[in-house]
């Protein structure tokens, strides 16, 4: 009744998100993150800065994003000094923004602007490219590519709060349903969950038959 999701290639394929326990990506007047990261969380997101990932990404993330950089590099911004390495860190990563309202050259460092079919560039990607790629935000992307069969890994930080009232950016509708194996997980400071799967696209609702 399914079909994995990813088509073999030499670029292994993630979306990467963080998400509330109600499945929103962010909340109004909330902070970054919920306001829940930690030292270990932070940590880790600095050891993942440096695997060497290309990260994929929309034209709404790509200003929200680029901006906060900028932000964390001014004297004064009010970020800490993790949460600066983490978003100043972002400067020096390979970037590929798909939209076709922007217009480059783009400001955001190593920022490559693809204003085509976003699926079809990262399958592209995905046949030629050698290095990993991730999705960065950007829900209707992530959407796309795992709807088209392009994920080979569907990992979440799931942060532990209800948003039911200000909850915004919905992460699962439109999503086709998805089975998942679960390969990773882990707790950072002592309340972040890591989960870690391999998606599975199905066509219906699994087979319940007796084995």
């Amino acid at each position: 009744m399914g079909e994995t999701t990813a088509e073999t290639s030499s670029a292994e394929l993630m979306v990467d998100l963080i998400i509330s326990l109600d499945g929103y990506a962010s909340a109004e007047g909330w902070p970054g993150w919920w306001g829940l990261e930690g030292p270990e969380y932070l940590a880790w997101l600095e050891e993942e800065g440096k695997k060497n990932y290309t990260f994929l990404l929309g034209a709404n993330t790509y200003r929200v994003m680029s901006s906060m950089s900028g932000e964390a590099a001014a004297e004064g911004s009010g970020f800490s000094e993790d949460e600066g390495a983490a978003l100043t860190g972002l400067d020096s990563v390979p970037k590929v923004v798909f939209s076709s309202t922007l217009q480059a050259p783009l400001t955001w460092p190593n920022s490559e602007l693809v204003t085509g079919d976003a699926v079809e560039a990262v399958r592209e990607m995905k046949r030629t490219g050698t290095r990993p790629l991730s999705t960065l935000g950007s829900l209707s992307l992530c959407r796309s590519l795992l709807t088209a069969g392009l994920v080979d890994r569907f990992r979440l930080v799931v942060f532990p709060v209800i948003t039911g009232r200000t909850g915004r950016e919905r992460i699962y509708d439109g999503y086709p349903d998805v089975s998942l194996e679960m390969v990773d997980s882990r707790t950072f400071d002592g309340r972040l969950q890591l989960l870690e799967y391999v998606p599975t696209v199905l066509t219906g609702p699994p087979d319940s038959s007796p084995a």
